[in-house]
């Protein structure tokens, strides 16, 4: 792979929003070869699989996300991405705490999406125990964002 662009998405437990972003994403460069798509948690646990309902909202979209394991977010795994893209304003304030040398690839999803305002919040709700339905709200709400962060990665380039 000839990746010059990583985008990386981060949640907390790294096994339902990021994880759904990844595999959008992925999905939205599909034969790209300059994009490389990945993803962590700030208090995510090593080698947890995607859960259930990430899994069922991606391939209702014929999203695939392969071999998938959860990894908590690193230095390392920060070096590689040259954009960073975090589901809530929290994990962006974790982020900047640890990683201040960084700040300068670190955004939010939601700001990507166009429907970021007072009465919908600037965060992508967590999912986990809330059933089908708060999968679907997020699957769609990163679905609207996605093709922005396409273009605003591919207007910039990597960092």
């Amino acid at each position: 792979m000839s990746a010059h662009k990583h985008v990386l998405f981060v949640c907390t437990g790294n096994t339902c929003r990021s994880p759904m972003a990844e595999g959008l994403l992925r999905k939205a460069v599909a034969g790209r070869d300059d994009f490389a798509v990945s993803s962590a948690g700030v208090a995510a646990s090593k080698g947890a699989p995607v859960s259930r309902e990430t899994l069922k909202a991606l391939t209702k979209r014929g999203a695939k996300l392969e071999n998938f394991r959860s990894r908590p977010v690193s230095d390392e795994i920060l070096e590689a991405a040259t954009h960073v893209f975090a589901m809530t304003e929290g994990h962006l304030a974790a982020l900047e705490a640890c990683f201040p040398h960084h700040s300068d690839k670190f955004f939010l999803v939601r700001e990507f999406s166009g429907i970021a305002d007072k009465r919908e919040g600037i965060d992508v709700p967590d999912p986990i125990g809330m059933g089908p339905a708060a999968y679907e709200e997020v699957a769609k709400l990163l679905e609207t964002a996605i093709p922005s962060i396409v273009a605003y990665v591919d207007s910039v380039g990597a960092k």
